[in-house]
């Protein structure tokens, strides 16, 4: 039995089309922002000294990015959450007693259990259940809407969401094939109720499970833990069909978001702000390109983080908060994408 569903996981099925269901949930607010990256910057120039072939000039033109942040011997992905709550509880200008949810989305957590949101929890001090939910550089898009399902029926006041990932340490950083895609960092949020106005207009969550060995970490888990065998096959590391997922990756999130856009009854030139996940350039300049607007729309930070995986898309959304690029009405389209293979697609009225 496993060795069949191990075989057929390598030939992923990968429907022609997404599914076009979509939801609504409106009655939610954000009412603050944060982010962290650690200070420990790397650039394509310093990568080639530790990962032999990795040439800068190609690393950049590839990918769009300079540079990346990572975390050091003493940061995790607890210490990113927790400082980039902390920002976002300031400028919300909310103490811990205030917040009574707590979800994080990450796929690198400190440890197996407790969950990484218990850490947090415990460091901020908060009264408040915490979880965390495992959807790879989808984390984040999944953790708010679940958090604003709490909030928009009452059970929730205050809700943080936090997405981090500390992807460095699940990635050989001497294999010039992924290490010079991903960077470290969090960034955080926070929901209240809101007008009937405010909220999530359409979203949609998605998965295709037969994808799951086009970016996957073999070794690790109950089915495979880690054993001299593994380590030594760099098992317990990142792995990724690039070709096969940057395909994926551009068709999905251009059609997931002509499918919230039209149960919207929108067009993508109705939306004050797009915020993609920011893995790789190229990646969004080609879904550009299918949805038919300037590259220039889509407000990017790539090139100074690369993927960040879970946090990518709050730190972005905290960038252009901080810049003043987001007002009350506003309309913000967010779409994630990535390993499991999941993606989720919103378009949130501010």
């Amino acid at each position: 039995m496993d060795e069949a569903i191990s075989s057929a996981a390598k030939i992923p099925r990968l429907s022609s089309t997404i599914t076009r269901r979509t939801c609504s949930l409106m009655g939610v607010q954000i009412v603050g922002t944060g982010s962290y990256v650690p200070s420990n910057v790397v650039t394509n120039l310093q990568l080639q000294d530790q990962c032999p072939g990795c040439d800068p000039d190609w690393i950049e033109q590839r990918t769009g990015i300079r540079e990346r942040r990572i975390a050091g011997p003493d940061e995790s992905t607890c210490d990113l959450s927790v400082a980039a709550a902390q920002k976002a509880m300031a400028q919300a200008g909310v103490y811990a007693k205030d917040v009574d949810l707590l979800v994080v989305g990450t796929f690198t957590p400190d440890y197996h259990c407790p969950s990484t949101a218990c850490l947090v929890q415990d460091r901020l001090t908060l009264d408040a259940p915490a979880f965390d939910i495992s959807a790879a550089c989808s984390g984040f898009m999944y953790a708010v809407t679940t958090a604003a399902q709490y909030v928009a029926t009452g059970n929730s006041k205050l809700a943080l969401v936090i997405g981090a990932d500390c992807n460095s340490r699940i990635v050989n950083q001497t294999d010039r094939t992924i290490a010079p895609l991903f960077g470290d960092g969090a960034g955080a949020v926070l929901l209240a109720p809101g007008t009937m106005e405010q909220g999530f207009k359409s979203y949609q969550l998605a998965a295709d499970g037969s994808g799951c060995a086009m970016l996957d970490r073999p070794a690790g888990g109950a089915k495979r833990p880690v054993d001299v065998a593994a380590l030594e096959a760099g098992e317990h590391f990142l792995r990724m069909d690039g070709r096969n997922v940057f395909k994926w990756a551009v068709r999905t999130v251009a059609e997931s978001i002509e499918v919230v856009l039209e149960s919207a009854q929108m067009t993508i030139h109705d939306i004050s702000l797009l915020v993609l996940h920011q893995a790789n350039q190229r990646i969004i300049d080609a879904v550009a390109t299918k949805l038919g607007i300037s590259p220039d729309r889509i407000f990017n930070n790539v090139h100074k983080y690369g993927n960040t995986s879970a946090a990518s898309i709050p730190l972005v959304l905290d960038e252009a908060n901080s810049l003043g690029m987001i007002e009350r009405g506003d309309t913000i389209l967010m779409c994630g994408f990535g390993a499991g293979l999941t993606w989720g697609t919103s378009l949130f009225v501010w």
